[in-house]
């Protein structure tokens, strides 16, 4: 499981200008609470680019 510095999970949000919704913390990704993209976690660097996001899971949209 990834580790991501508390006091940084608490000011990200989701980079696309649509969305900025909070990220949250899921095992080896952050999950938008908005659009749903799932932004992988690579050597505990969050990899915040639209681009490299997966799509939201069924169930999230």
């Amino acid at each position: 499981m990834s580790s991501i510095n508390a006091e940084l999970l608490k000011i990200l949000v989701c980079p696309v200008p649509e969305c900025r919704a909070k990220l949250e913390l899921r095992d080896d990704h952050l999950v938008c609470n908005g659009c749903g993209r799932r932004y992988p976690i690579k050597d505990n660097v969050p990899v915040l680019i639209p681009e490299e996001a997966e799509a939201p899971e069924k169930s999230e949209t």
